[in-house]
């Protein structure tokens, strides 16, 4: 992968990462219960960090990043993924969101088997297991949210 492939890519999943953190922000502002308020406004925040971060391996400034490794349930799979509504039940608005992680997930995984460099493999690679993290939670609440009477 040329040096300007790998720049496009990144100016990509920057763009992604602008686009995921108005959504979390959006849905955080417009929701009423507290639990999914700062949810969305926490997964806002890591959106920002990590923009942030991929603008410092535009730039060349590297940083090692490590990440715990997710369980991943696959709730996401067997969802569709809603249309954006400002209307949107709170369990639509958590399906979309765990959809466009899932699909970051999936992107950064394969840009990872895509990769030439080690380094930028092990890049991608940290970046899915990141956007999986986000997955994951997402679905938790989705699980309480879209089958309350589970509890």
């Amino acid at each position: 992968m040329t040096r300007e492939e790998y720049k496009a890519i990144l100016e990509i999943a920057i763009g992604n990462e602008v686009e995921a953190y108005e959504f979390y922000k959006g849905v955080s502002q417009k929701v009423s219960s507290a639990n999914i308020k700062k949810m969305f406004s926490d997964l806002a925040e890591e959106e920002q960090g990590h923009k942030k971060l991929l603008e410092g391996f535009l730039s060349g400034d590297v940083n090692s990043m490590n990440f715990n490794e997710a369980t991943d349930y696959k709730v996401a799979e067997t969802v569709d993924k809603p249309k954006l509504s400002l209307d949107m039940k709170p369990a639509d608005a958590l399906a979309l969101a765990m959809k466009n992680e899932e699909e970051a997930m999936n992107m950064y995984a394969a840009f990872a088997k895509a990769s030439a460099s080690a380094e930028q493999k092990q890049m991608f690679e940290k970046l899915a297991v990141m956007e999986k993290g986000h997955k994951v939670k997402l679905e938790e609440y989705y699980v309480n949210a879209a089958y309350p009477e589970v509890w």
